[in-house]
């Protein structure tokens, strides 16, 4: 497993990336040598955040966590993962790509799953070609914290969502 550590708006300290290091560490016994990890830490006035990223054959494990102490946010952020692995290990575990990026203890340890995903509700509507700022406007109006539009620039799908801060955000397709 390879750990990249990288700061915004804060000095990786030695201390801090060893901290990180034996944190992720951990998350060894789930994956293969060859899974990248990739960790970002920042710090926001009293907000010390961190961002781990292991992409994982198509999939993406994520998680973010912050508090008022970089060290708590990194126990929390190794717990999330954990727990994530644990609880969704029948959906990211290709059955076709057993030996691939997991160790195969947890391949085959079985997890119990809390809940099954379930989808409770299903919209159609109409998508029309608009601008993204267009599509916060509409965002508002509707009271969501997210809205899907047709990229009136692009002509490709693209969701708008509302940040922290009250920022937006816009996810688009790669090209």
């Amino acid at each position: 497993m390879k750990i990249t550590v990288i700061g915004k708006n804060i000095d990786v300290t030695p201390g801090l990336k060893e901290a990180v290091t034996d944190k992720l560490g951990k998350l060894e016994k789930y994956f293969n040598s060859d899974v990248e990890i990739k960790a970002t830490l920042s710090v926001e006035k009293d907000n010390q955040k961190i961002e781990v990223t292991i992409p994982v054959k198509g999939k993406i494990i994520r998680s973010e966590q912050s508090s008022s102490d970089m060290y708590v946010s990194i126990d929390l952020v190794e717990e999330i993962i954990e727990r994530q692995l644990k609880k969704y290990k029948s959906k990211i575990v290709d059955k076709q790509e057993r030996n691939s990026a997991f160790q195969p203890a947890f391949i085959e340890k079985d997890y119990d799953e809390d809940e099954e995903i379930k989808i409770i509700r299903s919209k159609k509507f109409d998508i029309k070609p608009m601008y993204p700022e267009d599509a916060c406007i509409q965002m508002e109006l509707l009271g969501h914290d997210f809205f899907v539009f047709c990229n009136a620039e692009t002509d490709q799908v693209n969701v708008v969502y509302k940040r922290k801060g009250n920022t937006y955000g816009l996810i688009e397709p790669e090209e």
